[in-house]
């Protein structure tokens, strides 16, 4: 059977990943001194109390070459390796799996670039799972990954722009202006990166934008699934699945907590809506 493996920003919730039989791979956080690898030394509660407190923009890190070879070289036994990774435009973990590839000598594995983040990049990983669990091949899991990935969109809602500020990409003073108008900023994916479309004015207004924009970009759900993720802001994210169900009855949807790796750019309450 094909092995599924995904670096751990993909979001996806426990439940899932052992269902289908998910490996997952971490990326490192560092944060207020301390170094943790995600989802097996920190939870993504407990990073998102650590964020807070820091007063600096934490760093991340991809997987190193090593333990993706390690991973590939276990597996080996087991047939042929999907591994997916964070969007390269993102984070190095594409290039890393690929080095780990070749330090494996394995050559029974391919590594795709999601080109998407957070719960975009894990509903990729679950469809192939479901597809290999299924008996598919792996030509034919390839097949429907790439068209799948063309289709991939994802909004990404900031509630604060605090992380940005942090990071050095907006002023404190525009970032303390935004707050005291209270501008939300919604980013959306372009090629792989994620880019500001527009900045709305007020939280509701903003999730109301959020669910037209949803509409705008796809008009038929019956067989699609949508997922968001959250940090911290699960309300939130139960309103847009709520309205997202009763205008558009979706395949299905699947909320779970936004990671460290993406939660870092999210910041405080931020959301992201895939599909």
């Amino acid at each position: 059977m094909i092995q599924i493996i995904s670096d751990s920003s993909a979001d996806i919730p426990e439940p899932l990943l052992e269902k289908y039989h998910i490996h997952t791979v971490p990326l490192t956080i560092h944060v207020n001194g301390q170094e943790y690898a995600e989802g097996i030394d920190i939870t993504p509660q407990e990073f998102y109390k650590e964020m807070a407190a820091s007063p600096e923009l934490p760093k991340t890190s991809q997987p190193t070459p090593a333990r993706y070879a390690q991973i590939f070289s276990e597996l080996s036994e087991q047939g042929k390796i999907l591994c997916f990774t964070v969007s390269s435009k993102l984070s190095g973990s594409f290039g890393s799996a690929n080095l780990g590839k070749e330090l494996s000598g394995n050559s029974e594995v391919v590594v795709f670039d999601t080109e998407a983040a957070s719960i975009g990049h894990g509903l990729q990983v679950i469809k192939a799972a479901a597809m290999a669990q299924s008996g598919f091949s792996i030509d034919e899991i390839l097949s429907q990954m790439n068209q799948y990935r063309k289709e991939m969109k994802f909004l990404i809602l900031l509630d604060t722009l605090e992380n940005i500020v942090k990071g050095g990409r907006l002023s404190r003073f525009q970032g303390t202006l935004a707050r005291v108008l209270r501008i939300k900023a919604i980013l959306h994916n372009v090629e792989g990166s994620a880019e500001m479309l527009e900045k709305v004015r007020g939280r509701q207004k903003s999730l109301q934008r959020v669910i037209a924009l949803v509409g705008e970009r796809c008009t038929n759900f019956s067989d699609r699934a949508i997922g968001i993720t959250h940090v911290d802001n699960l309300s939130d994210a139960q309103f847009l699945a709520q309205e997202l169900e009763r205008r558009f009855h979706p395949k299905e949807i699947i909320i779970h907590y936004m990671g460290a790796t993406i939660a870092t750019y999210a910041g405080q309450s931020g959301l992201i809506v895939a599909f």
